[in-house]
């Protein structure tokens, strides 16, 4: 591959890993947020816990899938950005004739 496909590669396997991470975050602050605002309105220690630990969960779930899929694509970005690369240059050829 040359070094202009490899730093398109690398541009766009580096955007998609701070939009997800970015969504990581938000997804933290949002969860983090409701149960906060909410716990004081819950009377039942038992339905806090289970909120907490349903919320602790999803949290763990989703942030342990965005690590996956971060190694994942880090392993076969070649391939991955490569066909999306070409699909796309592909199309800019159609649209320019």
């Amino acid at each position: 591959m040359t070094q202009k496909m490899d730093d398109r590669i690398q541009k766009m396997f580096r955007g998609d890993l701070l939009f997800a991470w970015t969504f990581v975050a938000v997804l933290w602050t949002a969860v983090v947020f409701v149960f906060f605002s909410i716990s004081a309105l819950i009377d039942n220690a038992t339905i806090k816990t289970v909120l907490l630990i349903g919320g602790g969960l999803v949290l763990f779930f989703n942030t342990a899938a965005i690590f996956a899929m971060g190694r994942h694509y880090a392993h076969e970005k070649q391939f991955i950005y490569g066909l999306d690369i070409r699909h796309l240059d592909e199309m800019r050829r159609m649209r320019g004739k």
